[in-house]
């Protein structure tokens, strides 16, 4: 753990918090030809996302910013709540149920992939509506290239795209049969996306093309479009699945489905595309056994029944523990001052504070985003016995453009694996085994006061019953879905001086007997 400088940081976290990055603002071309630059604001199920750059903007080639955000609303939209089940085996999603005019910043999120030159990072949005689910992939990718020749649909994943897998079946085991979905779409410009999607309905192991009502929307951010070799900043592909074109009604809370997704990469006009990036990492696409879950409405909240024996309060430095945290990605300056593809995925930030959760939909980007990690040792919960309820609390100390910003929707997973803070990137960091609670976060500006910081929490009940139950430490991550600019949010982390140790992440649990 390092020691940092109380006065050095009250400075640097200023600027960071209320002074924005200028960066010039382009004219958007939708055109090509020599010398043109070629660009095209990200559009989603017929509705324009671009808009003004993220603060703080990637200081590398910034990306023509255009049009108004639209902010999440301060208050989420109700959804179902309900038990998890283990009918099938992890990683596993729970859905919020949203409403017809769709929050993606509601959506519940999943990450995978490496951000590399010739690999591909990727963020996916999972939710539902009354008659549809809802498929979102932001994809980090440098250089785009699809068939602007109509492609045939045995050749649509040898371009940029994507394929999800669906299996309603409740039975993983019976394989690909009528109760299983494979649903391809292809990156493309402004051509009609019929020529560029393929649905299949499983039949007796293999796959048999069926119409299932499923529409796609494509786009891309980055001033090198597609197929001009440019590099760019990634695309982004929708997918609507209606319950109604799989001859299904709306799921039942808690009814379980399997998911996973293939994403596919080419960087030249021609020659071999390159290794799929799949989600869950050990998935085989014609095994549902291997796929992850999605569970239909949030899991329930909330302290179990039974009387309290005790509470212990876990956080670094007291009683002796150890609680290593960290985040990853663009940390709290959006990665200033590395080389986004070559660097940025292997940028350690051990020691850092603040720490940082970002997000976007505008996925020009991608840079600002971070990830946060934190495991609590949970050995001085007393043996044998039940965890009633479990807390994670952060204290905020800042949010980037406080003035701009709207509230953002920060989720809670659990990760399986161990990390090391003097190791931890984003390239390697684990990826989520389930979703657990989501809190609306406030932006607010430095701190004057950090005897009065602003705390808030995350329910981690669930989690840490199982890791007790298993002897092992809760291993948590913090990420969001979020949709508007400025929306990262600045937290005190395990690394800040004794003087100011009472801010640390916390981890408070109830046990009984």
């Amino acid at each position: 753990m390092r020691t940092h400088h109380r006065t050095l940081w009250l400075v640097l976290l200023t600027v960071l918090c209320l002074t924005p990055i200028v960066i010039a603002a382009y004219p958007a071309i939708a055109q090509s030809g020599a010398g043109a630059r070629l660009w095209l604001p990200l559009t989603i199920g017929g509705g324009d996302l671009s808009r003004p750059p993220a603060s703080p903007t990637p200081p590398l080639d910034p990306t023509p910013p255009v049009g108004p955000p639209t902010p999440p609303p301060a208050t989420p939209v109700a959804t179902s709540v309900v038990p998890p089940s283990e009918a099938r085996a992890y990683p596993r999603i729970h859905l919020p149920r949203l409403a017809a005019d769709v929050a993606w910043e509601e959506t519940s999120v999943v990450w995978f992939g490496r951000i590399t030159p010739s690999e591909n990072g990727v963020d996916a949005r999972v939710g539902y509506t009354e008659d549809a689910l809802l498929v979102r992939l932001s994809i980090y990718d440098r250089l785009l290239w699809y068939d602007a020749d109509s492609p045939a649909a045995d050749d649509l994943a040898n371009w940029d795209a994507a394929t999800v897998y669906l299996d309603t079946d409740p039975d993983p085991a019976a394989g690909i049969g009528e109760g299983a979905y494979r649903l391809t779409a292809q990156l493309r410009w402004w051509e009609d996306r019929a020529a560029y999607e393929a649905t299949h309905r499983g039949a007796d192991g293999g796959w048999q093309p069926a119409d299932l009502g499923v529409t796609s929307e494509a786009g891309y951010r980055g001033e090198g479009a597609p197929n001009s070799g440019g590099e760019a900043r990634g695309w982004v592909l929708t997918w609507r699945i209606p319950f109604a074109g799989l001859g299904l009604p709306r799921p039942a809370d808690g009814e379980q489905w399997g998911l996973a997704v293939a994403v596919h990469d080419r960087d030249a006009a021609s020659g071999a595309p390159n290794p799929d990036v799949v989600w869950p990492r050990a998935m085989h696409a014609d095994d549902p056994r291997t796929w992850g879950a999605i569970s239909f409405g949030l899991p329930a909240q909330g302290p179990a029944s039974g009387a309290p024996g005790g509470t212990v309060t876990v956080r670094h430095g007291l009683n002796g523990a150890v609680v290593p945290d960290g985040h990853v990605g663009g940390g709290a300056v959006c990665g200033d001052g590395l080389d986004f593809w070559t660097a940025w995925g292997e940028a350690n930030y051990a020691g850092a504070m603040p720490v940082n959760v970002q997000n976007q939909d505008d996925i020009a980007d991608w840079p600002c985003f971070s990830r946060y990690y934190v495991t609590f040792p949970l050995e001085t919960v007393p043996a044998g016995k039940r965890v009633l309820s479990a807390t994670l609390t952060l204290r905020q100390m800042g949010s980037s453009m406080p003035d701009e910003a709207v509230p953002s929707l920060i989720q809670a997973f659990t990760v399986s694996e161990d990390w090391s803070e003097a190791t931890l990137t984003w390239n390697n960091a684990p990826q989520a085994r389930e979703n657990l609670s989501r809190t609306w976060v406030d932006a607010i500006p430095f701190p004057e006061d950090w005897n009065a910081l602003p705390a808030y929490t995350w329910d981690v009940t669930r989690a840490a019953a199982q890791a007790v139950a298993a002897g092992e430490p809760l291993r948590l991550a913090l990420y969001s879905a979020d949709g508007a600019y400025h929306s990262g949010r600045h937290f005190v982390p395990s690394d800040t001086e004794d003087w100011n140790a009472a801010n640390r992440p916390t981890l408070s649990v109830t046990w009984g007997d």
